[in-house]
């Protein structure tokens, strides 16, 4: 059976042998992989490792970090295809949709490389007779991110090459349900250039989590996960002195307007609700279909949901793979079981599928409920899989009001062909991105990703200049070289003449 190793100081690393997990193939439900877990003392090896790495990495230049980008950047575009096999293997999502995930994070990448232009600061001259000031960006030291099992690929890469660009050394804690891909990365770091310990994996759970959160090396730390867990990173970091951000989770909410196009809503419910099987932080996973759409609406994605085929992701023709692990199917499954429970109506019951694959395999199917009220927990939870809630609202203003009350506010879409109700919904719906007859309106990576409210805790997004920002910190220069007309000693405040 193949084992997964730490990452540390340029090679792969045992470290304490003394616990270890299991890696499934979740359209088998076989075990096909043992993960190390790493101790607290493995965790303070990595981040020696990366603060020995961080002294003489922030002196590199502008240029070699550069190289070291671009060299990463073909080695990825390169072998992209080996990258999203192992997304398939231990996290479920289809082949095409793995492939999708890499190509996002090749994205934040190709943004790293052009990363020297944005670490450009500002220069005044004159602020004072014969002073000039000037304001520059510096890295942090060593950061930390702790990434989700949805995006084994693409979240870590949201980060890492941004920090370590910017002169950064990191220690990535990804998750331990699909450790591969992470590993995969940083050999390939590695073999782009990049020096011994300025980017080190350690897998892990609470326990490695507690001990990036505790440890005073640690400068920064970014983190995508449930908002439970986003609160305790955040609150715990912060209580360390750290910078935090800490990316929570959803409830994206589609609201679908009379004058809609609802063959087009149709098919963006059906694609945004059920792709990766729904465990997305961007997944539609509520329809708010305003009156008097919603019967026909209902119809047109129930027969679209009939056509997609649910099965091992590695074989031609399946639209949707298998949720990641035999629990989170079991606790997706219990929802289906209390929204009918709670009067909601069960138009699809992904639990009746009948995959194309092992039987073994973590299946549900998708799911599709209607007449969905405020009140039942498949509506107020984040559910992470493919169940989609269709709410009735009578009116524009009903149904803004319903996503703006919701504790969360990561993504939204409004679907209308009205340029004017569009503009207004953008401008008063508070949530932090907002798609315009687009389902997932996830930024490209010049632009910051993330959510308002319970969705995010911290000031700062994940990527884009946001990104940037995060990851240095500023400093400004007043400079005033000698010259005999300096004028003696002067105990008054400075001021600018």
């Amino acid at each position: 059976m193949d084992r997964v190793t730490h990452f540390v100081d340029g090679k792969p690393w045992t470290g304490d042998p003394g616990r270890q997990g299991d890696v499934f193939d979740p359209a088998t439900g076989v075990v096909s992989a043992r993960v190390d877990l790493a101790s607290a003392a493995d965790v303070d090896a990595a981040v020696r490792a990366a603060e020995r790495a961080a002294a003489s990495w922030r002196d590199a230049s502008l240029a070699r970090r550069t190289a070291v980008m671009f060299a990463f950047r073909e080695i990825v575009s390169a072998r992209a295809a080996r990258l999203a096999e192992a997304v398939t293997a231990e996290h479920g999502k289809v082949l095409d949709d793995a492939a999708g995930e890499v190509r996002r994070g090749l994205d934040v990448i190709e943004y790293a490389c052009g990363l020297p232009a944005l670490l450009r600061g500002g220069f005044s001259e004159n602020v004072s007779t014969g002073v000039d000031s000037y304001a520059i960006r510096q890295p942090l030291g060593v950061v930390a991110v702790i990434s989700p099992f949805n995006f084994p690929v693409m979240v870590p890469l949201w980060f890492v090459p941004i920090a370590i660009a910017c002169g950064n050394a990191v220690v990535l804690k990804p998750s331990e349900k699909d450790p591969t891909a992470s590993t995969l990365l940083a050999a390939w770091f590695a073999e782009a250039g990049l020096p011994e310990g300025v980017f080190n994996v350690v897998h892990g759970d609470k326990e490695a989590v507690d001990v990036l959160l505790d440890h005073p090396t640690v400068r920064a730390v970014s983190f995508v996960g449930s908002t439970p867990v986003a609160r305790y990173v955040y609150e715990r970091g912060t209580a360390a002195g750290k910078r935090v951000q800490a990316l929570g989770g959803a409830k994206n909410h589609m609201v679908v307007l009379p004058d809609a196009d609802l063959d087009l809503a149709a098919d963006a419910a059906v694609s945004a609700g059920f792709g990766s099987a729904g465990e997305r932080c961007m997944a539609v996973s509520v329809v708010v279909a305003v009156d008097p759409v919603g019967d026909d609406l209902v119809a047109r994605i129930a027969g679209r949901m009939a056509k997609i085929r649910t099965g091992d992701g590695r074989r031609p023709g399946c639209d949707m793979g298998p949720l990641v692990t035999a629990a989170h199917r079991d606790r997706v499954a219990g929802y289906v079981a209390a929204g009918i429970a709670a009067g909601a109506a069960a138009v699809v019951d992904g639990r009746d599928v009948a995959p194309a694959g092992d039987p073994g395999g973590f299946w549900v199917g998708p799911t599709l409920f209607d007449h969905v009220t405020p009140g039942m927990p498949i509506y107020t939870d984040e559910i992470f899989g493919p169940v989609l809630s269709v709410v009735r609202a009578r009116s524009y203003d009903e149904a803004l009001e319903l996503v703006n009350r919701n504790p969360y506010g990561n993504g939204t879409a409004i679907f209308t062909a009205d340029g004017g109700a569009a503009r207004r919904f953008q401008h008063e719906v508070e949530v932090g991105m907002v798609g315009i007859n687009v389902p997932i309106p996830v930024p490209m990576a010049y632009y910051s990703f993330g959510g308002w409210k319970a969705s995010l805790f911290g000031d700062s997004h994940a990527h884009g200049a946001e990104g940037v920002h995060f990851f240095t910190r500023g400093k400004v220069v007043t400079t005033r070289w000698p010259d005999p007309r300096h004028g003696g000693v002067n105990l008054g405040f400075p001021t600018q003449t």
